[in-house]
């Protein structure tokens, strides 16, 4: 067993620039796509068009939370089991995660004026699919991409990627602004949707280049049943991981305003599609710079810390927007929402990665995200409904979220990386 883990640690260390430069195509592609139609701006803006409901906008996220986070736990089974995850990942990745999105430009080009209801339901669709394509694929591609990166190179790894696909994105924000100036309603939002379709597809076949070891060691094959009656093993011998949890869930409610400081900054302000674009590349570019940062920061310190800047930046994000009394003032909102969409895009999946042993990663990822979907499934909706009342008290409760969820992550949780992972069964007490 230990020669055939030498072999594998040998063809990573071969192959580790090839899957380096692949999976930073995947990563940057993809992400320069979701800033077209960023979930932060554009999609709550379209959906402001199709409906006065703040709930609506407020669905939109619940929907792509619900979608991604549940299915995890059933993914993780079937992920520890694959000797080689990139035949999964990238079937499911290309026809469930990424080609709905083809269909959401085509569904707004059609419905969106005469037919505003069934467009705005095509959009749900949409979303939802393609959550649950990244939900299902989640624990294998990630898995994945602990086998072919080494632990020192991982934070750099999502720095550089998702920073070179949001540096992308201020080219790209700068295009949405015109569109949506230049461009007549609804073709200006079809456009952006296909055109993120086609930056998809670039992404896939970065993603389908990987060349990926087999595991040196999985999991024989249990039914459903009997892997979840393991699950509690985790919880009840890792405190460390439950401390982990309850302070992430709480930092992770600071999003729940997230969608609709676009819509906040256009009630009041009346913003141009200029307007919506130079928040836009505000936004994204905030993110390329810190992700660079805090990738760099999560290598050498660990990524617990990139998660208590994310908590604290979205809060003060929040009590900014607050304050802001013109579309200047609502910039350095929209420069500290970025660090702390950063902070979360570097090291929330990352720091899941080292409370485990690899054979046990599939679980961990999968058991945090199933774990976090009724959070993060209800916290966009009770923002939509306390948009609907009043956005001071939306702002207020982020600020407050954001704050103790990021001091308890501070103060309670141990960076795993200094705790060597036991496998599940064997009872840890960290």
């Amino acid at each position: 067993m230990a020669d055939l883990a030498q072999k594998v640690d040998s063809f990573v260390q071969r192959n580790l620039r090839w899957n380096f430069s692949v999976n930073l195509l995947d990563i940057s592609f993809i992400t320069l796509a979701f800033s077209l139609i960023s979930r932060e701006t554009i999609t709550p803006l379209l959906i402001s068009n199709l409906t006065d409901s703040k709930i609506a906008i407020g669905l939109a996220p619940a929907i792509y939370s619900i979608a991604y986070y549940l299915p995890q736990l059933f993914a993780a089974n079937h992920a520890e089991r694959l000797r080689r995850k990139l035949p999964f990942v990238r079937l499911i990745g290309g026809l469930l995660e990424r080609a709905p999105y083809l269909f959401a430009g085509l569904a707004i080009l059609l419905f969106a004026e005469d037919a505003p209801a069934l467009a705005l339901l095509c959009i749900y669709l949409v979303i939802g699919l393609g959550a649950l394509g990244n939900g299902v694929a989640t624990p294998a591609w990630f898995s994945m991409i602990g086998k072919v990166l080494p632990v020192n190179r991982r934070g750099i790894f999502f720095g550089v990627s998702e920073g070179l696909g949001t540096l992308m994105g201020i080219i790209g924000a700068f295009f949405v602004g015109i569109i949506l100036d230049e461009v007549g309603y609804p073709l200006n939002f079809a456009t952006l949707f296909l055109v993120a379709a086609v930056f998809m597809g670039i992404s896939w076949i970065g993603l389908s280049l990987n060349r990926e070891p087999e595991s040196p060691i999985v999991k024989k094959h249990i039914p459903q049943i009997h892997y979840f009656r393991n699950l509690p093993a985790i919880l009840h011998g890792n405190h460390n991981f439950r401390r982990f949890l309850l302070s992430y869930s709480i930092s992770r409610l600071s999003t729940m305003g997230v969608g609709f400081f676009i819509v906040y900054g256009n009630e009041n302000f009346q913003l141009t599609g200029a307007d919506v674009g130079l928040l836009t590349a505000i936004l994204i570019g905030s993110q390329a710079l810190m992700q660079l940062v805090l990738g760099g920061l999560a290598d050498r310190h660990g990524h617990k810390k990139n998660l208590v800047i994310s908590g604290l930046a979205l809060a003060l994000a929040a009590l900014l927007a607050l304050g802001a009394t013109s579309l200047a003032g609502l910039i350095p909102a929209f420069a500290l929402l970025g660090v702390g969409l950063a902070g979360d895009h570097v090291s929330r999946l990352n720091i899941i990665l080292e409370f485990a042993v690899p054979e046990d990663q599939p679980t961990f990822i999968g058991l945090t995200n199933t774990l976090l979907a009724p959070v993060v499934f209800l916290a966009p909706i009770a923002g939509g409904w306390l948009a609907h009342t009043g956005y001071n008290s939306l702002f207020l409760l982020m600020v407050a979220c954001g704050l103790v969820g990021g001091l308890m992550l501070l103060a309670l949780v141990k960076e795993p990386r200094h705790i060597p992972p036991t496998p599940i069964g064997e009872n840890q007490a960290n």
